[in-house]
């Protein structure tokens, strides 16, 4: 096995678990309906995620670690990159907020003020912003 094939593994991986963090959260209240469905289908193309993963994964996404980012920057990072992905995602329509705050709670941010940082996290990224500007941005939002 090459060194590229243990990067791509490694990638692939995280991949899986990070998309099993998501369906995890679409799961939360019981059930995963039609606008999730479509949601994570298209999701785990942009992931590069095989039909026989994705299947696997609906069917038993806990066994997937859940490797929830450590720092603020880090969760920072990841909500810019599920709000681009929310974002240009347009057959989501007025469930973008509503899928993107459920995934802000599972990413760390407090319901309290989830809703807040989940529309400023959306206005960034329609304003077009880089993930450094985006992660200043928000940052500043608490001070």
């Amino acid at each position: 096995m090459s060194i590229s094939d243990l990067f791509d593994s490694g990638f692939q991986k995280r991949n899986q678990d990070h998309f099993a963090s998501i369906v995890r959260v679409a799961m939360s209240d019981g059930v995963i309906n039609d606008v999730e469905k479509a949601f994570l289908d298209r999701l785990a193309r942009k992931l590069d995620i095989s039909d026989n993963d994705y299947q696997e994964i609906l069917s038993d996404y806990t066994k997937h670690p859940i490797n929830p980012p450590t720092t603020y920057t880090r969760r920072l990072e990841r909500l810019y990159d599920l709000s681009r992905m929310v974002y240009v995602d347009d057959n989501l329509g007025d469930n973008q907020t509503s899928i993107l705050e459920r995934l802000g709670i599972g990413l760390g941010f407090s319901p309290q003020n989830v809703s807040y940082v989940v529309n400023k996290a959306l206005k960034l990224v329609k304003e077009g912003i880089d993930v450094d500007d985006f992660i200043e941005e928000i940052k500043n939002m608490n001070r």
